[in-house]
């Protein structure tokens, strides 16, 4: 099944990476592209893990979105998701202040920054799950305090925690190394279980 307006929301994820690479090509910095690419790789490679759950188990992913999509890519991946974490980075990378250290409560504004836009994706996939659009099977990962902090730790944090790496990188070289190790791995992984194995996630 593929919906029609997959393609402006397509379209408008392009017009932001355009953006996004005429800025950098004028200003010589690739951070918000770097940011927006380390961290739609890492949801790549969650959505794989948690897919190789599913087969694994013979159970279930820790997360499935079995509702309505335009495009369902993985159990618990479909494309609207992709859209959105496609430019989360870019979204992340820009509410930092530039050029500046900023502290928000003591903590340094990127990663307290990071802990806000976690704990906000928790918030609404607490949501989505509340409405059955999100399934979440196992009693560990649930709208409990930690089911909550297990998923605000395993389902979002971590994202940001390799934006930041990837930003203190002091070449363009190893950003590029690096969000290249994290595409390397999600189709590696993707390969072997539906390439080789011929795993149905």
């Amino acid at each position: 099944m593929l919906k029609w307006y997959v393609i402006p929301l397509l379209a408008l994820v392009f017009y932001v990476y355009v953006r996004e690479i005429k800025e950098a090509k004028l200003s010589g910095n690739w951070d918000a592209v770097f940011a927006g690419l380390t961290i739609f790789g890492m949801d790549f490679v969650n959505e794989t893990w948690n897919s190789w759950v599913m087969v694994l188990s013979g159970r279930s992913a820790f997360w499935t979105a079995p509702g309505d999509t335009a495009l369902r890519t993985m159990v618990g991946w479909n494309i609207e998701i992709m859209f959105m974490f496609s430019i989360m980075g870019i979204i992340y990378y820009h509410s930092l202040t530039p050029g500046k250290k900023v502290k928000i409560l003591g903590i340094p504004e990127n990663w307290a920054m990071a802990v806000g836009y976690s704990a906000f994706c928790v918030f609404v996939e607490c949501l989505l799950n509340k409405g059955g659009h999100l399934v979440w099977e196992y009693v560990f990962w649930e709208r409990s305090i930690k089911g909550v902090i297990l998923i605000f730790l395993i389902g979002y944090f971590h994202f940001f925690c390799a934006a930041i790496f990837v930003l203190h990188l002091k070449t363009i070289k190893n950003k590029l190394i690096t969000i290249g190790c994290i595409y390397g791995l999600a189709v590696v992984m993707n390969i072997i279980g539906k390439g080789i194995l011929g795993w149905p996630y």
